[in-house]
This record gives structure tokens, C-alpha cells and sequence, in this order.
């Protein structure tokens, strides 16, 4: 394997995906790697991307956001529009996750009473209903 290429499999085996994977992020203009024949060979520019691409999907951000975020980088400004556009985006999403977390912990809180609500009347403890 040369440091400057590497095979779809390769990448595969690096990053954990499967080739259907890069040749999706390929088709969506997210990584330009280099084609021989039917070969395709990823630079560490690929690399680079994909490893940001991961991590932007593991956040939750969309394709299209990685995408314009990708495409700063080539600004020429030392990546300082790409750093406070991804700092946005970034803030952003971080406020969309921690009212996630909120909501899902009052269901989790809901669903344990509804739960214990109906193991009481299964078992017939039900203050209610043995009043009655």
C-alpha cells in the first residue's frame, strides 16, 4: 500500500465502511478519487474528507451541510470562513442534541410510570382499583 493512494478496500478496512459507502459519498461529490479502469484510488485529500464526513454524520449533521463545509476549505483563508462556518453549525446542532436528550429523558420518565402503572394493575396492587 503507498502512503499517497489507497485501494477502496483499503479504505474500507481503515474507516469501517463498506464500498457501497465510499462509492455513495463518491456519487454525491464528497470524495474524487482517482480512477484506473474500474480501480478507484483515494489520496490522502479523500482521506481527509472522509474522515470529516464521518464525523459530521455522527453528529448529525446532513450530507448537504458536510458538503458546504467541505467546500470552504478551499477559501484560501486558512480555513478560518470553514472553522466559523462548522463553529455555526457546530453550535447549532449541539442545541438541537441537548433538547433531544431533554425530550427523550421525559419519555424515558413517562414510559417507566406507564410501565409501573400497569405492573400494579397486573398484579392487582392498584390502590384504585382495590379500594373499589
Amino acid at each position: 500500500m503507498s502512503e499517497e493512494v489507497m485501494t477502496i478496500r483499503e479504505m474500507c478496512d481503515a474507516f469501517d465502511v463498506t464500498p457501497r459507502t465510499l462509492r455513495f459519498y463518491e456519487s454525491k461529490e464528497l470524495l474524487f478519487p482517482i480512477r484506473e479502469g474500474q480501480k478507484r484510488l483515494f489520496t490522502r485529500r479523500d482521506r481527509a474528507r472522509l474522515k470529516l464526513i464521518l464525523r459530521g454524520k455522527r453528529f448529525g449533521f446532513s450530507l448537504e451541510d458536510i458538503r458546504q463545509l467541505l467546500d470552504l476549505y478551499a477559501m484560501g483563508d486558512q480555513q478560518k470562513t470553514q472553522l466559523a462556518e462548522t463553529l455555526k453549525l457546530a453550535r447549532q446542532r449541539h442545541q438541537e442534541m441537548i433538547a433531544q436528550r431533554d425530550e427523550l429523558g421525559q419519555a424515558i420518565v413517562e414510559l417507566g410510570e406507564q410501565i409501573e402503572l400497569v405492573e400494579r394493575e397486573l398484579s392487582g396492587s392498584d390502590p384504585e382499583t382495590s379500594a373499589a
